[in-house]
Parts: C-alpha cells; sequence; structure tokens
C-alpha cells in the first residue's frame, strides 16, 4: 500500500473540495497534516485532529510571516483556488486580477516563501486544471491562471532538480465540488449545464475529488521518485477527443 507515513504535508484549500478530500486521504495514509484556509471552522470539519492554519495565500506579507516558523515540510499540496467563468470582454479588470490572486498568485507565494521549509527530496503538487491546457470560451481569467499553475510547476521542478525535490501538476477536468455546484446553480438551465460538463468526456460523467486525492497520494509518495514537471491530466479521457 502506498505509504505517506512519516510525512509532515501542508495542504492549502484544505476546507473544502479537492483539498477537503486530499487531508482525509494523506491522513489515511500515515501523514502529519498542516491544513491551511480561510476559514477555521471549515478546516476543523475537514479534519479535527490536525494542524490549522488560517491564511490569505494570496497575501504575501500573510504567506511570509507563516513560512517563518512552519518548520520543514516534506510535502505540499496547494489546492486553494477558486472559479469563476466569462469572456475576455465580459470580464472585469477587477474579476481578472482576482481569479490570478486566487488561482496563481497564491501558489507563487507559497513556494517562493515555503520551499526553503521543503528537505531534500520533498515533494510538491499544484492543482491546475484541463482549460489550463486547452482553450475553451467564458474561461478567460480562470484558464490564464491555470495555465499557468502548469507552467510553475515546470519552473519549480527545474529549479528544485538539485535538491532532489519534486514538483508536478495535476490537471483536473470537471470535477463534483462545491464550487461547481455553485456555478450550476448560478446556471439557468442547472441540469443542461450538469449534462453539458459530464459529456466533455468519454466516461460521461464529472470526476470526485476523492479521484483527485489518489494521484496526489501517489505524486507525494516516495513510488514516484522519478516523476517531476509533469503535468498529469484527470479529465475521463476529455485529453483524448481534443
Amino acid at each position: 500500500m502506498t505509504s505517506l507515513a512519516g510525512k509532515r504535508i501542508l495542504v492549502t484549500g484544505a476546507g473544502s473540495g479537492i483539498g477537503r478530500a486530499a487531508v482525509r486521504m494523506f491522513r489515511d495514509h500515515g501523514a502529519e497534516l498542516i491544513l491551511v484556509g480561510r476559514r477555521l471552522a471549515a478546516l476543523q470539519e475537514s479534519l479535527p485532529d490536525a494542524e490549522h492554519v488560517v491564511l490569505d495565500h494570496t497575501l504575501d506579507a500573510a504567506v511570509a510571516a507563516f513560512a517563518d516558523h512552519c518548520g520543514a515540510l516534506d510535502g505540499m499540496f496547494l489546492a486553494a483556488g477558486a472559479l469563476k467563468t466569462g469572456s475576455v470582454a465580459g470580464t472585469s479588470t477587477s474579476d481578472f486580477e482576482a481569479m490570478l490572486a486566487a488561482n496563481l498568485t497564491g501558489t507563487w507565494l507559497m513556494a517562493h516563501h515555503l520551499g526553503p521549509r521543503l528537505k531534500d527530496a520533498a515533494s510538491v503538487v499544484l492543482v491546475g486544471s484541463n482549460i489550463g491546457l486547452r482553450a475553451i470560451p467564458d474561461s478567460a481569467a480562470y484558464s490564464v491562471a491555470k495555465a499557468g499553475v502548469h507552467m510553475l510547476a515546470k519552473v519549480l521542478a527545474l529549479e528544485w532538480a538539485p535538491r532532489g525535490i519534486r514538483c508536478n501538476a495535476i490537471a483536473p477536468g470537471p470535477i463534483h465540488t462545491p464550487m461547481v455546484d455553485a456555478r450550476l446553480a448560478a446556471s439557468a438551465d442547472p441540469a443542461g449545464e450538469l449534462a453539458r460538463l459530464s459529456g466533455v468526456n468519454p466516461l460521461r460523467r464529472l470526476g470526485t475529488t476523492q479521484e483527485v486525492a489518489a494521484l496526489a497520494v501517489h505524486l507525494l509518495s516516495d513510488e514516484s521518485t522519478w516523476t517531476t514537471g509533469t503535468v498529469m491530466t484527470l479529465d475521463g479521457g476529455a485529453d483524448a477527443v481534443f
């Protein structure tokens, strides 16, 4: 069985969705966990018996202050993000900047400030998106931000390689998360939107947060010590279609 025993792993976005599923699965595989998010109650609900850190990962000074006393890390799973759809013409500058901050800048800040806290041979996994790999309409800010996350993973893999630290990104397709639920609720035709999201892949369903977490377990474990600089699609085969 894949093991994370003895590994101290930090997880952002740990209060919901993919991050919540990840911390529970990481715990089941033996990891010691630091849960990072914006709401303490949500972090405690995800995993009561862990270290909880209330932090806005988009604020440089806050992340720097946290890094000063974080301690050594064996891994990070950077899953914090936000989703707002809209065309280039229909997206305001403030919304564009907010999407970059939540999805890319915050991830960069965690890597920038906490990279020195990583032990040699640590592993880091970033959460991107399959629409950061291929363009679709009405995803102007989100797609750009997630494409940046993918390139960041590759750059970090090169820069950290001398220390034996690995960095990879997971690019999920539509996953059943609170963010997707909110998108469906905001749609004029929720059932039609669900069918559209599910229909873009050959398996004709949404992915689950547990499926993303399972891949993250592998990438954070010692079973993937020659895997670095990759962007792994997890999208029910959608990438093969497009």
